[in-house]
């Protein structure tokens, strides 16, 4: 994988671009996130996402109920068996989302320059001139001039699903409005999103809240996507819900910046969070859209220096409808991985999208190309600058693998860890090779910290790759970080463990890696690790 890296900076033959790309175990380093829904659901499909490369589901509680998911999850489930290929779960609250109802389903047509009421009252039928709302108090947040936006999924510019809002005045509990385009709204619900306007909704409702303590605790979610996160408080009081919901204890907060607000408040919400989301659909209507770039390479830096996993969104629109991405999609998606994103999420396009399959396999292939002129020294010396001196122990292990693989060209990092948080390190400095994370649950007075139901029942001393259940949400949660390749050991073999039992799941996890074509005879391989109280790297020469 290191041979075929290029730099931009330098010249390339022109004819070498065309040259078909050598296929990888790994489809890229950068992950992908799915929402799951209509067009995605069944055994083959969501087979198809997971062989085309999609780590992370996610299932989207803005709509549907749980016996829905739960089917949907259910059939995920079944998919990772069926495959081998392994898949965290991430869980997208409604937040504090204005919606607009349609009781009836009926498509509404709005034409430009036509006034349109959105009020309260629940009890009316939408249509054409009136509009009903989930929410009480737009009337006093908003005034003559400010714009709203209403879709299925938000006004991009270039479709015609998403209407775009000015207030022309407010009267009682009524928002009076003028259509800025003509457009047509289908389905029950479509999110409504008032630009730069605060809105006093809970960040988590008393819905968001049931959700996650009936199926989110049912199903052990590995991410909770807390969306409209507008200040750390609203990350802090999420972590003391899920603390207090036992199995949601090791869940990971993935914050959602969506508005003004999130985004002012970027730097105390980055500190709170285990991870954020970049959600480009809302915030990308109220920023103006010479400085979307701008917020977007700002945070991923941030969020590269904190060593803390960056998703992005809405990158290939055009994808719902169409086979192919537009040229601007396939070179944002580019631009996203040499910004730094570790993931990509893709919501519309897999949820209803006419080729979910399709898509995650172009998003991939996008990834994996630009992964190869992603400038890793460059980026190795502005992580080390900004993490300064003296590291921390655990920091200065992690850059010296990275180091070090790097300089003798290893074909992979394995590394030993039971929390996760070594391979996050070594992650963090996006090394050019895999990490492979050979995770080594605690034992806990004679019974696993986690279920592991028959996980070692056949094999007492391996390493298993695809039983969902024997997999702690800490290898799970690896799948959302960038070059990051989670795999399980036995739990007897702890991590801290004599020299004898390393060497024994070491010599598994290379033959896993030679079975995959990650690893070849004479590779060269960094082994970090703790033997007793210190911590170790090793170089390793396969022979043949």
């Amino acid at each position: 994988m290191h041979s075929s890296h290029l730099l931009l900076e330098e010249p390339i033959r022109m004819a070498s671009i065309l040259e078909p790309s050598k296929p990888s175990f790994f489809p890229a380093m950068t992950k992908i996130v799915g929402t799951l829904g209509p067009k995605s659901r069944s055994l083959e499909v969501i087979s198809g996402c997971l062989k085309a490369g999609m780590s992370v589901a996610r299932f989207d509680f803005s709509w549907g109920d749980p016996e829905y998911h739960q089917e949907t999850l259910e059939t995920l489930k079944a998919a990772v068996k069926n495959t081998k290929k392994l898949c965290a779960v991430m869980l997208d609250t409604v937040g504090a989302e204005m919606q607009v109802v349609n009781k009836s389903e009926k498509a509404i047509s709005l034409q430009a320059d036509a006034f349109v009421v959105l009020t309260p009252h629940h009890d009316q039928e939408a249509t054409s001139e009136l509009l009903p709302i989930n929410f009480d108090g737009l009337s006093k947040a908003v005034k003559k001039g400010d714009t709203i936006f209403v879709g299925q999924y938000l006004f991009t510019g270039s479709e015609t699903t998403s209407v775009w809002l000015e207030v022309s005045e407010v009267k009682g509990e009524d928002v009076v409005c003028v259509c800025k385009n003509s457009a047509t709204l289908a389905g029950s619900l479509f999110t409504l999103h008032a630009s730069q306007v605060r809105i006093e909704l809970p960040t988590l409702s008393d819905r968001d809240k049931e959700v996650i303590s009936t199926w989110g605790a049912q199903n052990k979610i590995d991410f909770l996507s807390l969306s409209y996160t507008r200040h750390a408080e609203d990350v802090r009081q999420a972590r003391e819900f899920l603390s207090k919901l036992g199995d949601l204890s090791q869940t990971q907060i993935f914050a959602k910046i969506e508005n003004i607000e999130g985004l002012n408040h970027f730097d105390e919400i980055l500190q709170e969070a285990d991870g954020i989301i970049l959600s480009r659909g809302n915030l990308g209507i109220d920023l103006p859209p010479e400085k979307v770039f701008l917020f977007q390479k700002a945070a991923l830096y941030k969020c590269n220096m904190a060593g803390k996993p960056a998703v992005l969104t809405r990158v290939v629109d055009s994808m719902t409808d169409n086979l192919r991405p537009t040229r601007a999609e396939a070179t944002d998606v580019a631009n996203a991985v040499l910004d730094g994103s570790d993931a990509i999420l893709l919501g519309a396009e897999t949820l209803r999208g006419l080729y979910p399959v399709e898509t995650i396999s172009i998003v991939g292939k996008i990834c994996s190309e630009a992964e190869k002129v992603f400038n890793q020294d460059l980026y190795f010396k502005k992580t080390v600058k900004y993490v300064g001196e003296p590291m921390t122990h655990l920091e200065s292990i992690a850059s010296s693998a990275v180091r070090a693989a790097i300089k003798v060209k290893a074909s992979v990092i394995i590394c030993f860890t039971s929390s996760g948080r070594a391979a996050r390190l070594i992650a963090k400095y996006r090394p050019t090779m895999p990490v492979l994370s050979v995770v080594i649950p605690r034992l806990k007075t004679n019974q696993l910290k986690w279920s592991f139901t028959g996980a070692f029942e056949d094999q007492p001393c391996s390493l298993s790759y695809h039983l969902w259940e024997s997999y702690p949400s800490n290898a799970r949660q690896s799948l959302i970080v960038r070059g990051l390749f989670p795999m399980l050991a036995d739990p007897r073999h702890p991590a801290e463990s004599t020299n004898a039992t390393n060497e024994s799941v070491l010599k598994v996890a290379l033959d896993h890696g030679k079975v995959s074509g990650v690893i070849k005879s004479h590779d060269r391989v960094v082994v970090c690790q703790k033997v007793g109280d210190a911590s170790v790297v090793k170089i390793i020469e396969l022979e043949d």
